[in-house]
């Protein structure tokens, strides 16, 4: 946990634990005991305030560095309890920092932070451990300092550089299975608190409905969503609130997402390198065909063929990306 190269630690088994180094995992060499993993995983829970039982065998638990836990038990698992602590790095809190560290060119830090500070409505797309987190809360972090951000999570990990941000955090349901706070019912609370931002950390089900809802009341919002691309991440968008009821029909969902979405900035881990890299950025034109959601490339990066898969330029796309500024002009 003290190295500051390990991204992340995972315990297959108590003999069978992995570090990921920029990007890339490596088998280490510690071994332990299954009553050490136990009793690591109990002291680690009690900071968190969250439970593991039989009756609840998946957690995600928040350290006190703001690292994440999550742990899988049996009989979900096979034998053995199953451990994921993704820690939380220091490095890359601002687009500035994100573009000397490469993950994206100067000129697009720019053209982010100008949307961001004119209110566009912006979806982070990518796969598991591609930086999608970070670049959030980088984005975020650009919001005017008069914002009043309102951030909600299943579990803390944002932390935005802002004098006015209220963070929310899903609650599971007791031992009694009362008590349970959804992220659904976070973003309805959220919209009474006086937002001028709202930022959910990931949406992965009928919560992407409320923030749609939410972001076509007229008040800015992000998110982050898994995708493995730009397009394919706004057509996951139309499909995750009809997961709300019956009642939902792409019909209805297609114009909402046209109009409340502007910008899906894809990023990538490049697994060769186990770098992190925006590779897309789309602009919503707001215009629908056949349910489809129109996406206009902005920047799309091409690797340089045989050469390091690091190196490579941006290609713009047909249009002008100075115009989507004229698209919700404070």
């Amino acid at each position: 946990m003290s190295n500051p190269e390990v991204e992340e630690i995972w315990l297959n088994s108590p003999n069978r634990i992995f570090v990921a180094k920029s990007g890339v995992s490596e088998l280490t060499n510690i071994v332990m005991s299954s009553a050490e993993v136990r009793d690591l995983v109990e002291r680690l829970l009690m900071w968190g305030g969250r439970r593991l039982d039989l009756s609840h065998p998946f957690v995600d638990a928040r350290l006190p560095d703001g690292s994440r836990l999550h742990v899988a038990i049996p009989e979900v698992t096979a034998t053995h309890w199953a451990v994921n602590i993704r820690k939380h790095l220091v490095r890359g809190k601002s687009l500035q920092e994100l573009a000397d560290l490469n993950v994206m060119t100067p000129t697009i830090a720019s053209f982010l932070g100008r949307a961001v500070q004119a209110g566009l409505n912006i979806m982070v797309s990518g796969s598991t451990q591609a930086g999608k987190t970070t670049l959030l809360n980088a984005l975020v972090s650009s919001v005017s300092l008069r914002s009043r951000v309102i951030t909600i999570e299943e579990v803390f990990e944002l932390k935005p550089r802002l004098p006015d941000c209220v963070a929310l955090q899903t609650k599971p349901a007791n031992l009694q299975g009362e008590g349970e706070i959804p992220l659904r019912r976070l973003i309805k609370e959220s919209l009474r608190m006086r937002p001028t931002q709202i930022v959910v950390g990931e949406i992965r089900e009928a919560e992407s409905l409320d923030l749609l809802i939410a972001l076509n009341s007229g008040i800015p919002g992000m998110a982050t969503i898994h995708a493995n691309s730009a397009r394919d991440a706004i057509a996951k968008l139309q499909i995750l609130p009809l997961l709300a009821g019956e009642n939902i029909s792409h019909e209805f969902i297609a114009p909402i997402v046209a109009n409340a979405i502007d910008l899906i900035v894809h990023t990538t881990i490049l697994r060769e390198t186990g770098v992190r890299k925006i590779t897309e950025i789309g602009f919503i034109t707001g215009r629908v065909e056949n349910n489809n959601v129109e996406v206009e490339p902005l920047f799309t990066f091409r690797p340089h063929p045989n050469s390091n898969p690091n190196s490579g330029d941006y290609e713009t796309g047909l249009g002008d990306p100075e115009r989507i500024f004229e698209r919700r002009r404070l």
